[in-house]
């Protein structure tokens, strides 16, 4: 046997062994980052050795592998499921170093079942990421609206009231204007109506306090024929 080859198999057995150890402990401790570091490194390093040594099965198991290994890096669910899955892997690859080191050649055939498997566990993981992300997404701020003590107290040129925020269940219709700017109208409108009012109060004060001019003649005539 190649003494690459016979190295290979040694050191790789050495690190699976770890691997298996490490990922009982990472199901444990699924938020633990320094043992994700490790097992995602032993794969790494087992896939690019078989790469340099032109085992293709083998090196596309452990590439499928490091995948899943990798989202969990980047935030992925760590779910029993998703290493037992790993676990399947590494004793799939176990089972091919045995072959390979029996007849000194790689087993032909394929490893599409665990490494579809892989992929789809991949994927489902994702979908679970981008749930979480759209559902932390902020919530549209609700427009304010005006109530119907706040409509009276405009028409009295007092004050706006208090305004109670409500939210709008559909889109606006062609033709329609939203709260904001409903709001905004009556605001601008209470503004002109309030100065209006108290002059039209103050003419009518000024009318009632003046004497009426029919009472004035009346009184005027009376003096005159009085006089004569």
């Amino acid at each position: 046997m190649d003494d690459l080859l016979r190295e290979f198999l040694t050191e790789t057995s050495e690190s699976l062994d770890t691997v298996d150890n490490q990922l009982v402990r990472f199901e444990q401790e699924p938020n633990n980052a320094k043992i994700l570091d490790n097992i995602f490194r032993l794969v790494h390093t087992i896939k690019g050795t078989c790469g340099f040594l032109g085992l293709p099965r083998l090196e596309a198991l452990a590439h499928a592998a490091e995948t899943l290994m990798g989202k969990f890096r980047d935030g992925m669910p760590v779910t029993g499921e998703a290493v037992t899955l790993i676990l399947t892997t590494i004793d799939r690859i176990k089972d091919l170093l045995s072959q390979l080191e029996a007849s000194e050649t790689e087993p032909e055939g394929n490893d599409q079942d665990l490494i579809g498997e892989l992929e789809a566990m991949v994927e489902r993981g994702m979908s679970v990421m981008t749930g979480e992300a759209s559902a932390s997404e902020p919530v549209a701020k609700a427009e304010p609206v005006v109530t119907q003590s706040t409509a009276q107290g405009t028409a009295q040129g007092t004050t706006l009231g208090t305004l109670v925020a409500q939210t709008l269940e559909r889109a606006l219709r062609p033709g329609e204007v939203s709260l904001d700017e409903l709001e905004r109208a009556f605001r601008e409108t209470a503004t002109e109506v309030a100065p209006a009012q108290e002059k039209a109060q103050e003419k009518a004060q000024e009318k009632a306090a003046a004497p009426a001019p029919a009472a004035g003649l009346a009184a005027a005539g009376a003096g005159a024929a009085a006089f004569s």
